[in-house]
């Protein structure tokens, strides 16, 4: 395998992809709205290519939905040092596991849910040492990830147990776990990461309301990218809100998968 081009930090998302049906009709999309450009990668599992914010690999793409019972999804991976260690934890802790470890470029790589059932991902290189900063943020790059569920601080519980973010061990920590009435915000080196909010519930008839880690792609100028995601073929779910991480807006692409995108904090 070769060197590993996918962001690697252990506790905190690190990289995303997306499952689709179609590669061609999605990187027509996304390249444009923000700003991508694309490079082949692995096609162990079919086509797949890796989305480049200016010299930085932020996403991968995968054909795979075409061929599995998958659906059209963009998932969130956090990095592990160890992803059959993590897949164990997560099963030890009332999560589920669907897919892997498996071998994946020169890492490993599983498909896993909470107990709430979100699904997300775990990803381990094996052919680097971890990296200790975050994806540079800029347009493009994912600048902020959260989780819908039941309940915030039981999701921060879980998550927190199985990448160590609650250690007291350690008092050197880069984690920073905030308790703010009905959510939970996880820092990392002083940097927002992660979001977890209450509200979601699994039974709901719309999958919008069910537990789901939803990630945030930074552009320049929100009210540009919404307009620019229409005349793509995307679809508008929320026009866009002022949130405490900065203008954000809940899109649809051309095969109707969901995520979002957030503009400067003002």
């Amino acid at each position: 395998m070769g060197d590993c081009q996918m962001t690697f930090v252990p506790g905190v998302p690190s990289w995303a992809t997306l499952l689709t049906g179609d590669l061609d009709v999605a990187t027509r999309f996304y390249g444009p709205l923000l700003g991508w450009r694309f490079e082949a990668g692995p096609d162990r599992w079919g086509p797949y290519v890796r989305a480049m914010a200016g010299d930085t690999a932020v996403a991968g793409l995968s054909a795979a939905a075409r061929h599995t019972e998958l659906p059209n999804s963009w998932t969130t991976y956090f990095g592990t040092r160890n992803a059959d260690d993590a897949a164990n934890g997560v099963r030890e802790r009332g999560g589920t596991v669907a897919i892997g470890p498996l071998d994946f470029d020169a890492g490993r790589l599983a498909l896993a849910a909470d107990p709430a059932g979100a699904r997300f991902g775990l990803w381990e290189c094996r052919e680097n040492t971890p990296q200790t900063d975050l994806q540079p943020a800029g347009p493009g790059a994912p600048a902020w990830v959260e989780l819908r569920t039941r309940d915030a601080f039981d999701a921060a519980r879980f998550y927190g147990d199985l990448f160590e973010w609650l250690s007291e061990e350690d008092a050197a920590t880069p984690f920073d776990v905030r308790w703010e009435n009905e959510r939970v915000v996880l820092s990392f080196e002083g940097r927002d990461a992660v979001g977890l909010y209450g509200g979601a519930i699994e039974a709901a008839a719309d999958p919008q309301v069910r537990p789901r880690w939803n990630i945030h792609f930074q552009v320049p100028d929100i009210e540009e990218a919404v307009e620019t995601a229409k005349k793509l073929g995307g679809r508008v779910e929320s026009k866009a809100e002022r949130t405490s991480q900065g203008p954000v807006a809940e899109l649809r692409d051309p095969e109707g998968t969901l995520f979002h995108i957030i503009g400067a904090r003002t």
